[in-house]
């Protein structure tokens, strides 16, 4: 059993100090009430900017120090992705960053930057994904848009309990991201918890709605529309108690079963 806590905050345009004033209270409010991982949002020190030359920070940038100063300080795990230039790299990285109780760090960059709004133009996609043991509870870890794609989700079901995925989804798609985070869960019977942010940067408003659905699809936390946290306890014998009732994950097919079933534009089928 662990408690998971999603912090639901505005964000300051490009101001990272700003931010973290703002949300070291916060993580501390998680952290008091028995939270053991604490997520914050995509781009919590700057907001969904495209100024990636500007406001990208080193590896072990002042938003980085953030993470792991709070993760120290409480003795908990915190998450939020953050926009960082790896050395040598022509662009930055959209990098989730998970930062441990001693202040260690592993990440996760964005695999599917919003072409919509012009990322990838701006920061290059990852190509790995994340799994951690958070205390007995496998977690894995996604950023915004990558929401939308169910295969990568699917492909580490089996090895994951619960997928948090950290976000500036905007209010004009707010039933998509409500949508798409309980069918997340449903189909691969494992908690989901997404975190949001409220709040207006770079001409786009955001409704929060951040939340935590359980492996069968229930939502067992919600935030209203402001600033703050939610948190709830997420299981991996109640992972474990769905999917053996529902072994629905068994009858999945393989990507690689699916991508050679024979192609209905073909004019006719071949015959020996």
């Amino acid at each position: 059993m662990l408690r998971v806590a999603a912090v639901q905050h505005d964000i300051v345009w490009e101001r990272p100090a700003e931010n973290f004033a703002r949300l070291a209270p916060l993580v501390a409010a998680a952290a008091g009430r028995g939270a053991r991982l604490v997520a914050c949002t995509e781009m919590f020190s700057t907001g969904f900017s495209m100024a990636s030359q500007r406001i990208a920070e080193p590896e072990d940038g002042p938003s980085s120090g953030f993470l792991r100063d709070q993760a120290r300080t409480h003795g908990v795990w915190v998450c939020g992705s953050v926009p960082v230039r790896p050395r040598g790299a022509d662009l930055p990285h959209n990098r989730l960053l998970v930062a441990a109780p001693d202040g260690s760090l592993r990440h996760y960059d964005k695999i599917h930057p919003f072409s919509y709004s012009g990322e990838h133009e701006h920061y290059a996609a990852g190509d790995t994904s994340l799994t951690l043991d958070v205390e007995g509870l496998r977690i894995s870890f996604f950023v915004c848009y990558d929401l939308r794609f169910a295969d990568e989700f699917w492909v580490l079901a089996r090895e994951t309990d619960c997928y948090v995925v950290v976000a500036n989804w905007p209010r004009s798609r707010r039933a998509h991201w409500r949508t798409l985070l309980a069918a997340r869960a449903i189909e691969n019977q494992a908690y989901v918890v997404g975190v949001n942010r409220v709040g207006e940067g770079g001409g786009t408003q955001y409704a929060g709605d951040s939340m935590i659905v359980d492996p069968f699809g229930e939502v067992v936390a919600e935030a209203p529309p402001v600033e703050c946290v939610v948190d709830a306890e997420v299981s991996a014998a109640r992972v474990r108690e769905v999917r053996e009732r529902y072994p629905f994950l068994a009858d999945r097919r393989p990507p690689s079963a699916v991508g050679a079933r024979e192609s209905s534009a073909d004019p006719e089928p071949r015959r020996p």
